[in-house]
């Protein structure tokens, strides 16, 4: 059950509801964020709705009976959507492209992917600067410096940034250069790392872990709103399965259930979905047809080149072509 209270509700009657939820066997967590106060109750027992729904201060009571209950759709009929500024919405109808390499390598390469989003008419850049790699041996990415040097371009160029945060410590230093936390597959359950980013108002992407199921990465989501962060994005990535013929395997039933489940924008990591090169505009585009609300793609001029996932990212003619085909295809769904 989430009980929705008053923005500009006292100490003294907060106290007073979370008393009387106690009275009646809930157990009350309140939760602040930035755009509402809550009050999340877990309990089973049968009561009066009106013993609480009466109380000073409560707004609206909703039962939810999903354990993630934040994050539910049972209780938010509206689709949340995602304002970063300058005109630039994530959900509720809105589809964002995020695209750009794995790896930021350097500033040459930067301003020549900024200068093709530009033309390609794509308003979100995305780059890893502090890489997760499987071997200790790879280009594990630029830093600090790597990404205010990123971030400078791409603000001189109204694009805004998406990029990988792996630990606490980097939370701080990263939040003025970026527009989007990227909470990456292998730390979509460092529970640690979630609570803080929910104490942060900058949105927050969280990609599903390897081998996560659809309520794993909804408890994930749960963590950082129940710490005080709604702006929550959600990302099918792909998972670890036991085919080999692909990366990973694309789980598109997961794009219909999440958006059935979840009052969250849905992304789709078509890249990293399959890991093939050839194929990720066509996974990219069923990801579309199944009711995405944007897409995160790898692009580099000379994949062949790239520091890291050549294999599986779009050079800038495959790229520009897959986005007209987004749009072409968002326009038929539009016409229907």
């Amino acid at each position: 059950m989430i009980i929705q209270l008053e923005p500009t509700l006292s100490e003294t009657a907060t106290a007073t509801v979370l008393q009387s939820i106690k009275k009646i066997g809930y157990k009350p967590t309140p939760v602040t964020t930035q755009f509402g106060q809550y009050v999340v109750c877990i309990g089973k027992k049968d009561f009066d709705i009106r013993s609480l729904g009466n109380l000073p201060g409560v707004r609206d009571i909703h039962y939810v009976s999903d354990d993630y209950q934040l994050v539910s759709r049972k209780w938010k009929v509206e689709r949340t959507a995602i304002d970063l500024g300058d005109g630039v919405k994530i959900g509720n109808g809105a589809l964002q492209i995020m695209a750009g390499p794995c790896s930021i390598e350097s500033e040459a390469q930067v301003e020549s992917i900024v200068q093709h989003l530009k033309k390609c008419g794509v308003r979100i850049m995305r780059g890893g600067v502090f890489k997760p790699r499987s071997s200790p041996y790879s280009f594990r990415g630029m830093g600090l410096e790597g990404l205010q040097m990123f971030s400078a371009i791409c603000r001189a160029n109204g694009i805004k940034v998406i990029t990988e945060v792996m630990e606490l410590a980097q939370i701080e230093p990263m939040y003025e250069y970026i527009d989007v936390y990227q909470v990456g597959a292998r730390n979509s359950q460092n529970f640690n790392l979630l609570d803080e980013l929910g104490k942060v108002d900058k949105p927050v992407m969280i990609k599903r872990g390897i081998s996560g199921t659809i309520e794993e990465l909804l408890y994930s989501a749960e963590y950082v709103f129940s710490a005080g962060n709604e702006r929550l994005m959600i990302c099918e990535r792909g998972i670890r399965t036991y085919e080999r013929a692909s990366r990973n395997t694309f789980d598109i039933n997961a794009i219909p259930i999440l958006r059935d489940k979840t009052h969250l924008p849905v992304i789709v990591d078509p890249s990293h979905a399959i890991g093939i090169r050839e194929f990720v505009a066509p996974v990219a585009l069923a990801g579309v047809a199944a009711g995405a609300d944007g897409i995160i793609v790898e692009i580099h001029e000379t994949p062949e080149e790239a520091a890291s996932d050549g294999a599986q990212t779009l050079n800038y003619e495959e790229s520009a072509h897959l986005f007209r085909q987004i749009r072409a295809l968002l326009d038929i769904h539009q016409i229907q």
